[in-house]
């Protein structure tokens, strides 16, 4: 009998300007906190909160960790990829 897994975590991907961000980061401290609240979008891409915009295009959403004290801007496709547009430090 096969064993069971959880649900699959979606894909991350990053936009031109968040891969540009990771460059810059060189702190353990920092990539930590970033890795932290990529894990919690990859498991649930719905968490963060969806930002009023124009309807046209993919539908940004922001996820703040209070703790790690990050914020993400992102959007997800329908495939359940989550695309990275930014990291900032809150």
């Amino acid at each position: 009998m096969a064993p069971q897994h959880g649900p699959r975590r979606a894909r991350i991907a990053f936009s031109d300007s968040a891969a540009k961000q990771l460059e810059n980061i060189t702190s353990e401290t920092e990539i930590h906190a970033l890795d932290r609240a990529l894990v919690v979008i990859s498991v649930d891409p719905d968490i963060g909160e969806p930002i009023p915009g124009d309807t046209v295009g993919p539908q940004l959403r922001e996820y703040a960790d209070e703790v790690e004290r990050v914020r993400l801007l992102y959007w997800v496709t329908a495939l359940r990829t989550v695309v990275v547009v930014a990291y900032l430090e809150v």
